[in-house]
């Protein structure tokens, strides 16, 4: 693949963004750390520098070497990439006297470049930065400008190096992606060829030649992502894959049985593995949530030891990873980016499972997976399915695990979610859910006190999970499910609707 874009991470919350407006311009990108970069770059056609979290000014800022890059190949810097570029070849960026953040407006621009082409003055961009370019490097020239922003845009003389101290990657930047297309596309003349289907032929040959004639183990959940890669891998490998569907006791209401009838009929090799008590006996007593996560994960592996065993000549696992597992999982800079939280299927086994790994999403955000999907005729109402935790109902299940406690939130959970289908609210829902609240309230029912459970409902609108807003749902339909759960689920009094947005909350609430 020799039409790729090479990110170079320095800790921005917006990096994972740049890389997904370049995908929708098909284009390859890839996320690397900025002090750890590829030590071949001939594969990569353009260089784009992300901001940062850092000042170019402190001690500690990051300092990667470019001279392998810059006035080799096209670069980008943006915000902090910028201000990296004006700082170190002879500009002077400064401390702002205000904090240069949110919409802006282009007062000038230079309509002879080719890099602003079709972008026109009065244009809105996102600012988000602390310090500002005073004063451009000598052999440089002024691009763009907004009336609080003078170096808003900039260009190296005799080189395809470019800064901007906005963020186009933001929908707030209104022709941040014609700004994007115009420096990879008319720029560094970079092919928009990356396509579902074409990652399906690419991914279909690498699988082949990666696995050779050994089996596979894949253990599916019923979900997008795990269901996309069956059939990816299914292709590449026809019977050779095995796929294992494992009740681990935290599914939602009747989800084994159904999944596996899901599953009839699309030619996969299925084995239904009932381990709930197995995971449950593990899981009792404990109410970190890291912890519980770790115990699944673990408890996760081994069953898939135990089944690998029954299967001859079984060499891989595969999961159904996906990038912003990856992204949440491990620090993407190796530094600056803070992990949120581990995930069950990322971060490899353990020393005595003898199955390597194979992951052939790890590099799609979720859009993306259902196109691939969409592109090999997976069913549309399994690809629109609403994405489900790993962990299942044990990090909807605000401290310890008890059986009467999965009981209780798998009943909410399916009124919940039956009543967005009825209402024909479920496809306008990225994700939705109900949590079990560690806390008793005091109610009256029947003349009578209570003192029972309080559940939380979460609905969330999003396009890959990295950022997630609350969903206005409608109050009919709220007090209709509330006091559907309430006179339904013996043990619950109290219904709560969950309207923070990620960040600074997060979609799960352990």
């Amino acid at each position: 693949m020799q039409n790729k874009v090479l990110i170079l991470d320095f800790g921005s919350q917006y990096t994972q963004l740049i890389g997904r407006r370049v995908r929708e311009l098909n284009i390859f990108s890839e996320i690397k750390p900025f002090n750890n970069p590829p030590k071949d770059l001939s594969e990569y056609k353009a260089v784009i520098l992300s901001g940062s979290p850092y000042s170019v000014r402190a001690e500690d800022a990051p300092h990667p070497d470019l001279s392998e890059i810059k006035g080799k190949k096209p670069l980008l810097g943006v915000c902090y990439g910028a201000q990296y570029l004006a700082h170190f070849k002879g500009g002077n960026v400064e401390k702002s006297n205000t904090r240069e953040y949110g919409r802006a407006n282009l007062s000038h621009v230079d309509s002879s470049s080719p890099f602003l082409d079709n972008i026109s003055t009065g244009s809105q961009v996102w600012m988000s930065h602390a310090d500002t370019i005073k004063q451009l490097p000598e052999n440089s020239k002024l691009l763009a400008s907004t009336h609080d922003v003078e170096n808003a845009a900039f260009k190296f003389d005799g080189e395809d190096t470019y800064g901007i101290q906005f963020h186009p990657e933001v929908y707030h930047s209104s022709d941040g992606k014609q700004l994007l297309e115009n420096f990879l596309v008319k720029i560094a003349g970079i092919a928009q060829t990356w396509t579902p289907d074409a990652f399906v032929e690419t991914a279909v040959a690498e699988l082949k030649e990666k696995i050779g004639d050994e089996k596979v183990i894949l253990g599916l959940s019923g979900g997008v992502d795990s269901s996309v890669a069956a059939v990816l891998l299914h292709k590449a490998i026809g019977e050779n894959l095995h796929c294992i569907f494992v009740n681990n006791g935290l599914l939602r209401k009747n989800e084994f049985d159904g999944v596996l009838k899901q599953y009839e009929g699309m030619g996969l090799n299925v084995k239904g593995v009932d381990a709930s008590a197995r995971f449950l006996d593990e899981l009792a007593g404990e109410s970190d949530p890291e912890t519980k996560r770790k115990i699944i994960g673990r408890v996760f592996v081994e069953v898939f030891d135990d089944e690998s065993h029954l299967v001859d000549n079984a060499k891989w696992l595969a999961q159904g990873t996906i990038y912003p597992d990856v992204i949440e999982s491990v620090s993407a800079t190796g530094g600056p980016s803070a992990t949120i939280k581990s995930h069950h299927n990322v971060g490899g086994l353990p020393d005595y499972m003898k199955l390597k790994v194979v992951e052939p999403l790890k590099m799609l955000f979720k859009d993306e997976v259902r196109r691939v999907g969409a592109s090999m005729g997976l069913d549309k109402d399994l690809l629109g399915r609403h994405p489900f935790p790993g962990p299942g109902l044990a990090i909807r299940i605000l401290g310890d695990i008890t059986p009467e406690k999965v009981t209780i939130l798998q009943e909410v959970d399916h009124i919940f979610i039956s009543g967005l289908r009825e209402w024909e609210l479920y496809d306008k829902v990225w994700q939705a859910g109900a949590m079990l609240l560690p806390v008793n309230s005091v109610g009256v029912m029947g003349d009578e006190r209570t003192y029972e459970k309080c559940v939380a409902l979460r609905a969330v609108e999003s396009t890959d999970g990295m950022t997630a807003d609350w969903v206005n749902l409608p109050y009919e339909f709220l007090q209709k499910i509330s006091n559907e759960i309430i006179n339904k689920v013996p043990g619950v009094n109290r219904v709560v609707y969950d309207i923070s947005s990620k960040p600074p909350a997060t979609i799960e609430w352990e």
